[in-house]
């Protein structure tokens, strides 16, 4: 059967650079499965231009409602949306997100079949897709990037400013850091992944837990911890990762040994509802709390990271946290936390982000539509049916999206 996909202009605000496929992809797709078409809407904004998807064979038009699947990144405006079609994009509904219930509600009003990127998983529920790996790049840059501007040690060049992944890893090839720095780097998925990647490429060494919080080095060093690192049991028994994920109520944080010792924290964990708080407002008012700039690519606002009181943007990515008053200042007031708490960081390295995403859709989604689904890629993922109304799955949300909830 054949299938148009259409490549759709972004319309959320700020402007977001980044594509589900590239033009190369696009070609690909077309190429691997002879039913498939690809048109994209025309866009002054993504990253690739027009002409750069013409001269891969994709058709640029206006109105893209022709389409039979429609491929976006961040959620559609209420009045763009095309009735009775499958959609892609992140929603941010699943968590009953309140600022996304009208979309929800507008996307079932109109019978549109929504499939969410968030939802693309494996059979075990482990994410397939995402941006996660370029946050934790930008987001570990930007910490230097910070470090730099507050100490007037070095400047480094926006993100944004710059072409590729490359170029930001030039970039950082060319500073210098304090000889005694010290980091901790929290989290064990893509976000972790990608600052440790930034980490690494500096050539700071990473060391061990145990050598972290007991040795002096004469070097800029790290470490990595997870759940069972900053976290234990309130009985004093052994920490169980898996038992810690399925209820922490009996654990409390553990933060505080290394938030003695360490000058940066990067956070690219991701925190569960009901576990405990990293470090709290009263935290940073102890003496031995010796962390000054935290680089929080996880952002939850106001939670377990209490120096991140709101999120902050591309345009002006840092702000100061004054721990006697708990109120923001600027970011380079002394005796303030430094803190980084954009929440689209992936949005500053669009071309490399795009090609990492559009590498694993073109493996996992787009065959799903041509092989009867076989491995229940895209059944996971729809969250909505052509009769408007929510899948089973997701029935749970049925409340949420009519306001009772």
């Amino acid at each position: 059967m054949a299938i148009t996909f259409a490549l759709i202009k972004e319309t959320k605000n700020p402007p977001d650079k980044r594509v589900v496929l590239s033009p190369g992809m696009c070609q690909e797709v077309m190429n691997e499965h002879p039913d498939a078409r690809i048109v994209a809407e025309s866009s002054n904004i993504r990253i690739f231009t027009d002409e750069d998807y013409r001269a891969a064979g994709v058709v640029v038009k206006e109105n893209v409602s022709e389409a039979d699947v429609l491929l976006g990144v961040k959620e559609v405006k209420i009045e763009a949306l095309i009735p009775k079609k499958k959609y892609f994009f992140f929603s941010h509904t699943i968590k009953k997100q309140p600022y996304n219930r009208a979309l929800l509600r507008a996307v079932l009003d109109k019978k549109i079949e929504l499939y969410d990127h968030e939802l693309i998983t494996r059979r075990n529920g482990a994410r397939l897709i995402g941006f996660g790996r370029y946050a934790g790049l930008v987001g570990a840059y930007n910490a230097f990037r910070a470090l730099g501007l507050r100490d007037q040690l070095f400047e480094l060049p926006k993100v944004e400013t710059l072409h590729d992944l490359e170029e930001l890893k030039s970039e950082l090839s060319k500073i210098e850091i304090p000889s005694d720095l010290r980091i901790i780097l929290s989290g064990t998925g893509k976000v972790a992944r990608g600052a440790n990647e930034i980490l690494d490429h500096m050539k700071i060494r990473q060391v061990t837990d145990a050598d972290y919080l007991s040795r002096e080095f004469d070097e800029p060093v790290y470490c990595l911890i997870d759940v069972t690192e900053y976290n234990r049991r309130i009985d004093g028994k052994p920490v169980d990762k898996y038992e810690f994920y399925d209820d922490p109520s009996g654990y409390e944080s553990d933060f505080m040994r290394y938030a003695k010792v360490s000058d940066i924290f990067i956070a690219g964990h991701f925190y569960g509802q009901g576990a405990p708080y990293l470090f709290t407002r009263e935290d940073t008012r102890n003496p031995d709390f010796k962390i000054n700039l935290v680089a929080d690519i996880s952002c939850d606002i106001d939670g377990p990271v209490a120096s991140t009181i709101r999120s902050s943007t591309i345009a002006e990515p840092f702000y100061g946290y004054d721990p006697l008053t708990e109120q923001e200042t600027a970011f380079d007031t002394p005796g303030a936390i430094t803190v980084m708490a954009v929440d689209n960081l992936p949005c500053e390295l669009p071309r490399d982000a795009s090609y990492g995403f559009g590498e694993m859709f073109l493996k996992w989604v787009i065959p799903a539509f041509f092989n009867g689904d076989k491995d229940g890629i895209l059944h996971r993922a729809r969250m909505t049916t052509e009769n408007g109304t929510l899948t089973e799955r997701y029935s749970y949300l049925q409340d949420y999206v009519y306001g009772t909830d």
